[in-house]
């Protein structure tokens, strides 16, 4: 769950451990890996006091929506209506950004394109109350800022100094970074610039959405194709990275020059502005599923049926214990 004002009551006759396999990770000097772990690990059961869900509303030509309000949202959790407790505009929230660049020999030549382009886009939507920590991954995780930050002279050093590596960490990057996020308050968001294949990551691809999901961490996915019809093209990396997007509430682009990389960016920017809050606290429940669905509408303005709305799939009664 969040770590924005969500409550999470243990139950009161106290809970009992439950053993489950997981990954873990550990540190290195200078860089963060993941290694699996045989022992078993536990969750934890919690009772979901305030559900948060951010809410990202655009026309048919991805424009973002402003200016909605309460009632034109309808919200379901299993396709039970939820009454709205808490409703907001996002656009003054804190928002911690997890910028995870790819590194690997694959992306080698468009690698400075990347960095300047990542530049433009931290210098455009950083604001005091935000804060960024830097990824490079190729075989390893390398978090380059040594923690979150505002100081835009040690995060442009921090990208400049990204180096290219042999093989892609994508799904250890993700699950990383979201274990950084899990532990900090406000919006939370993962931007991934990437070719999109991994070939060397300790957990998979269920892990890293998993690991996203209980963050309530945004993934936008960058996609880089430097030749469209390039035989060597990812196309199961980039399905995955648009699954895990969808799912998370974020959204992918396809970026193929160094404009449509800025494009992307500013895109992101501009969404990251004009998010909705909505939180509730769910009705009872028959079901045991570990996993709780969540459905938003937007209802009562014209045009209403041609809005996308994107947010994240549900959450999770049982959280991991990573």
């Amino acid at each position: 769950m969040s770590l924005l004002p969500v409550g999470l009551l243990l139950c009161a006759c106290g809970l009992w451990a439950q053993q489950a396999t997981t990954t873990q990770n550990s540190a290195m000097p200078n860089s963060v890996t993941t290694e699996q772990q045989s022992e078993p690990t536990t969750t934890l059961k919690v009772d979901v006091n305030l559900v948060n869900v951010f809410v990202t509303v655009t026309d048919a030509h991805g424009a973002p929506i402003g200016g909605l309000v309460k009632e034109n949202f309808v919200l379901k959790e299993d396709d039970r209506e939820q009454k709205i407790a808490v409703f907001d505009k996002e656009s003054a929230l804190p928002i911690s950004i997890a910028l995870a660049i790819d590194t690997s020999l694959s992306t080698r030549h468009d690698l400075p394109l990347e960095q300047a382009s990542a530049k433009r886009f931290v210098h455009a939507i950083l604001r005091p109350v935000d804060a960024l920590a830097v990824y490079g991954f190729s075989e390893y995780v390398h978090e380059s800022t040594r923690g979150y930050t505002a100081d835009l002279k040690r995060i442009d050093e921090a990208i400049d100094h990204i180096h290219v590596g042999a093989a892609t960490a994508l799904y250890d990057a993700i699950f990383l970074a979201s274990r950084a996020l899990d532990k900090r308050k406000g919006r939370k968001v993962i931007v991934l610039i990437t070719d999109g294949g991994d070939t060397i990551s300790k957990v998979d691809y269920k892990e890293a959405v998993r690991a996203a999901e209980e963050a309530e961490a945004l993934v936008y996915s960058i996609i880089i194709v430097p030749i469209e019809s390039s035989a060597g093209r990812e196309i199961g990396g980039e399905h995955a990275l648009i699954q895990l997007s969808e799912d998370t509430g974020g959204k992918h682009y396809y970026a193929t020059s160094t404009a449509q990389l800025d494009d992307a960016f500013h895109k992101i920017s501009d969404e990251l502005r004009t998010q909705y809050l909505l939180a509730y606290y769910p009705s009872q429940h028959t079901s045991f599923s570990e996993f709780r669905r969540i459905e938003v509408k937007v209802s009562g303005v014209p045009d209403a049926s041609a809005y996308q709305v994107r947010h994240r799939t549900g959450y999770f009664t049982v959280k991991s214990d990573f």
